[in-house]
């Protein structure tokens, strides 16, 4: 049965998340063979991903990515996606790869 999963990159400029980028794809198989095919095709999906507002704080400041690193520890960081689940029909626990973008450079794994 295919199953949406998502390749995500984290736009930061300045320790600042200003902006999330996403790309959807459908596949087949285990979910070990899912988070490979992500990873292996991050610098292919950059420039084809889809541009999504990052949040603000009362003060319209972006959050840092300190602030999101926290957030991911706690495993809270999904609901800052879910813009992005709706938009691609996510299933309820979707397979993610995030990626960063600082300053414009991918860091993948």
């Amino acid at each position: 049965m295919l199953e949406v999963i998502l390749n995500i990159f984290l736009i930061i400029e300045y320790d600042f998340v200003i902006a999330f980028k996403a790309v959807a794809h459908e596949m087949e198989g285990g979910d070990d063979r899912k988070i490979k095919f992500l990873k292996d095709n991050v610098r292919d999906d950059y420039p084809l991903a889809e541009s999504f507002a990052a949040p603000k704080n009362k003060h319209a400041e972006f959050m840092t990515y300190k602030k999101f690193a926290r957030l991911e520890q706690q495993g809270m960081q999904y609901q800052l996606f879910e813009e992005i689940f709706q938009k691609f029909n996510a299933p309820q626990n979707p397979i993610v790869c995030v990626t960063p973008v600082v300053n414009g450079e991918i860091y993948s794994k």
